[in-house]
């Protein structure tokens, strides 16, 4: 049955009732009420001192209640808020933060607490924020106005790879159990002007975004040959690239780096997951039409750096900075 709050007409009832000393049980038959409802209304509304039931009195304490019903804040305390707020505006996600702030502050709140935290600064049915909030949806990576399920994908053209196919390679690398393997790809500028090449070791998560200056497969490799000398020769092994022409010239690549070429299958971005995802996060920091010759090397490096100290769920919630430095001292 659903449940009804007590009427000012019940409340006096209740009280002539008590006049006549009747008993909780009389009085909850008379008014058609459960005798728990009526005993706990006649317990947290009697006056301490006379112990009297007024109707007039608990009618207006539960409407001035019912205006301040239900959880105001949706975390637990201001430092969890304050957290919470300062590192998604470092475009970290619900879930990085979740897992983080066990490290770093000891304390627990779940990734789904801090969506609806987000959503709950909005005006139901509108797209108003309450006074006194802020859109934190902005620092999500969707920004989605609302929460919505995830869409099918619409399916496209086959054709056939330009190198080796990821079919070929080491099944050690789909284990992550070793750091060496590469996933390579580009972000494009404004009206596909050249714009950056991007590098992502898939068990560190480490990330390198470097300046393309122009979209031939020989910048591409240039600009991975440069990326690449410094790194020590245990942590080349294989990478795997996407099908575009920057792509293709996987013989000077190999050449140039020590790293074994493979090319994913046509519109299998899955395949290369760990590359499209960060792809997506760089995005956060430039969106589409994003004119990279207006963007400086330092503001480059910068991302980067964000990127690359950013908790990772699969890493313990460490930072690839954190993991590539360990392995470094191995």
């Amino acid at each position: 049955m659903k449940y009804k709050h007590f009427s000012i007409e019940e409340r006096e009832k209740i009280q002539e009732l008590i006049w006549q000393k009747a008993s909780i049980r009389t009085i909850a038959k008379t008014i058609n009420r459960n005798h728990s409802s009526v005993l706990r209304e006649v317990r947290k509304n009697r006056s301490l001192e006379k112990k009297l039931y007024t109707p007039r009195v608990a009618h207006m304490r539960a409407l001035e209640y019912r205006k301040h019903r239900g959880r105001k804040e949706r975390l637990k305390n201001d430092c969890i808020r304050k957290y919470v707020i300062a590192h998604l505006k470092e475009k970290w996600s619900p879930e990085q933060i979740s897992g983080r702030i066990k490290l770093d502050l000891e304390e627990h709140i779940s990734h789904e607490a801090i969506y609806q935290y987000i959503y709950n600064q909005v005006c139901k049915g509108s797209n108003l924020i309450k006074e006194g909030c802020e859109d934190l949806r902005l620092c999500l990576r969707r920004r989605r106005k609302i929460r919505l399920p995830h869409g099918a994908r619409k399916c496209q053209r086959i054709f056939k790879t330009k190198g080796v196919s990821i079919d070929e390679r080491p099944t050690i690398v789909n284990e992550r159990g070793r750091i060496g393997d590469w996933e390579g790809d580009s972000v494009e500028s404004i009206d596909h002007k050249p714009g950056v090449n991007t590098l992502v070791e898939r068990k560190a998560g480490l990330v390198f975004i470097s300046r393309l200056k122009n979209k031939t497969s020989k910048a591409t490799s240039m600009v991975m040959a440069d990326r690449f000398k410094v790194i020590p020769e245990i942590f080349k092994q294989t990478v795997t690239l996407d099908n575009g022409f920057e792509n293709s010239d996987w013989k000077g690549i190999e050449e140039q780096t020590g790293l074994k070429c493979y090319y994913a299958h046509p519109y299998h971005s899955w395949e290369r997951g760990t590359n499209e995802n960060t792809n997506g996060l760089i995005r956060d920091y430039f969106p589409k039409k994003t004119d990279f010759d207006l963007i400086t090397d330092e503001e480059i490096q910068w991302v980067e750096y964000q990127l690359n100290s950013r908790p990772r769920k699969r890493l313990g919630w460490k930072t690839p900075l954190e993991v590539w430095s360990g392995a470094l001292q191995c």
